[in-house]
């Protein structure tokens, strides 16, 4: 990390940035995607961007993340942005923190403000179509979500899976593909797409932010609401662990509903089976990146990269060990038993 500060340095002053001045400070390596520099006394960070998880050029990568803080912007439970840069020869780097102290989220306590951020930015006016541009605005995000879920299931057989969990989750891939062949679809909304718990901080006055803007699109709330609460992102970062009751799950989606009121439409039919999606997605992942992380570090800057070898070596055993845990057969039926029980849980 500390190679990143000399290029992002000589960027702000290239750019004649307001912070140019600043000491920078190198922060602990805690994401796949993003190293993040701390600029001293003014209260802002810099996120570098170690690959684009959506697969884009690193300028395409950068402008999409902006647009992404800029598109937000309106709601008061964001991060500010300002400004982008480029860092040559690394080409990846944006002012993409904000002035938002906080602390790190603490479940169940947080969770109710965590779905109160959510449904802010869900709020929000939908855009005409040729407004909605550079985020992505499938015309079927279902059927595109399927898509990926399902080329990320591709590296099941190469992933060492427990053949009995590939099974369950196959099982699961048919079940969405035959929702997907259904007409009906919920309302579409602008999403974040990658809203779990250790995205957001916590201010003072109990308001939570979501600092991480990576992935907007317009997609379904649904989605957002799956990510926040599954096991599979509630036990993900290390810093904001915790394992949520049926009840609590239910109280978190009870707390959007107040909170969208008559925007939410018919969301409430569609929970179950986007909270099921959500799930398949962060499953394949996990398969996705077993298989891709023992890979070499990509020369380009462009694109995806989940070789071990552009994060930490202690971040790269936890992520190893969590994907070890989700892809497990116990974990695995875990959370199909959960999917049971909240169903009775929130039955009208």
């Amino acid at each position: 990390m500390s190679d990143r500060l000399d290029p992002l340095r000589r960027a702000l002053r290239a750019a004649a940035h307001p912070l140019a001045g600043c000491s920078l400070q190198a922060l602990p390596d805690k994401g796949l995607a993003h190293d993040h520099v701390r600029l001293i006394g003014s209260g802002w960070l810099a996120r570098i961007p170690k690959q684009s998880q959506m697969g884009l050029a690193a300028d395409r990568n950068l402008a999409y993340q902006r647009a992404c803080f800029e598109r937000a912007a309106v709601v008061a439970t964001r991060p500010c942005c300002w400004g982008c840069c480029h860092l040559q020869p690394i080409c990846r780097a944006g002012i993409a923190g904000g002035r938002n102290p906080g602390r790190t989220a603490c479940l169940p306590r947080d969770l109710t403000a965590i779905v109160r951020a959510l449904a802010s930015l869900h709020r929000l006016p939908l855009p005409t179509e040729a407004q909605r541009a550079p985020l992505l605005n499938d015309g079927d995000p279902l059927g595109a979500l399927f898509a990926d879920i399902t080329a990320q299931a591709t590296h099941l057989p190469l992933s060492g899976v427990d053949p009995a969990a590939a099974m369950v989750i196959e099982e699961e891939l048919g079940r969405l593909s035959r929702l997907c062949a259904q007409p009906t679809r919920p309302q579409r909304h602008l999403i974040a797409f990658d809203g779990h718990p250790g995205n957001f901080i916590v201010r003072p006055d109990g308001s939570a932010v979501l600092v991480d803007l990576e992935k907007c699109r317009y997609s379904y709330p649904g989605l957002d609401l799956a990510h926040a609460t599954l096991y599979t992102s509630t036990t993900w970062d290390r810093d904001a662990q915790a394992v949520l009751s049926e009840g609590d799950v239910a109280a978190a989606y009870a707390a959007w509903h107040r909170r969208m009121g008559s925007a939410a439409g018919d969301a409430a039919r569609w929970h179950m089976p986007l909270r099921k999606a959500m799930w398949l997605w962060s499953m394949t992942w996990c398969a996705k990146w077993r298989v891709l992380s023992r890979a070499q570090v990509r020369a380009s800057a462009d694109g995806e990269d989940w070789s071990a070898g552009r994060s930490e070596a202690e971040l790269v055993a936890h992520v190893r060990e969590r994907v070890d845990h989700y892809l497990s057969l116990p974990v695995v039926m875990q959370v199909l038993q959960g999917f049971d029980a909240l169903e009775r849980v929130m039955a009208p």
